[in-house]
């Protein structure tokens, strides 16, 4: 039986071929820079998140991949992460069409940005899986889960679905393209869905969290909303 480790990297290994794929087949050519550096940001960031969690809490590594639409139990959030799904893959083809046709052209430094937003939003979500070790990628109570006020989340209640924001809106960026950016202005509603219906599950089904409700006040950006 593959154990959960080896599980983990061919899991990793896996989504960075077809991002590969997404990147440099629509982009017509190996020869696309911006591919390339987005690419190695994103790996060399995941590998470092799956070692810390290898290490530290191999269940939330379970718990993780354990995701995408079929893992979820609700109809609505199946569509709901089916359309994020589709979102994810448009936010690489779109920018590799982008510099195929030359539709748009970011700055050096603004590409440079974008990558800085990937690896800012990854950090976070580090801090997210170091406070809490329940940040599961499907929406449900696991034994014994209790609720998280410490961290990221005394802040926002959803620093999760912050921190993803961040990185992905620095990802058609990082890959050099401002079209790419429609594509994460579509995928908003849906995570917005996601993160309201996940706050009524909780606030149903997780003890205490009615009251961290009315202690922590935004849900996803701090003196905004």
């Amino acid at each position: 039986m593959i154990n959960l480790n080896t599980k983990a990297w061919i899991s990793l290994a896996g989504l960075m071929i077809v991002m590969g794929l997404l990147l440099f087949v629509p982009g017509g050519t190996v020869y696309y820079l911006q591919g390339w550096v987005f690419l190695s940001v994103f790996t060399v960031t995941s590998i470092f998140i799956t070692l810390n969690l290898m290490k530290h809490d191999p269940a939330l590594l379970e718990r993780r991949m354990r995701g995408g639409p079929t893992a979820e139990k609700q109809p609505m959030q199946r569509l709901i992460m089916l359309a994020t799904s589709i979102g994810f893959i448009c936010l690489l083809v779109v920018p590799a069409l982008d510099f195929r046709f030359g539709w748009s052209a970011v700055s050096l430094s603004g590409i440079v940005g974008g990558n800085v937003l990937v690896m800012t939003g990854f950090y976070f979500i580090s801090l997210v899986y170091k406070e809490n070790t329940f940040a599961s990628a499907t929406i449900e109570i696991a034994e014994g889960q209790k609720v998280i006020s410490t961290g990221p989340y005394a802040i926002v209640r959803h620093p999760m679905y912050a921190s993803a924001s961040i990185y992905l809106i620095g990802m058609p960026i990082a890959l050099g393209s401002y079209w790419g950016l429609i594509v994460f202005g579509a995928m908003i509603p849906f995570l917005l869905l996601r993160l309201i219906d996940e706050e009524r599950f909780l606030a149903k089904n997780l003890p205490g969290y009615v009251e961290y409700q009315m202690q922590v006040r935004y849900r996803l950006i701090p003196f905004v909303w």
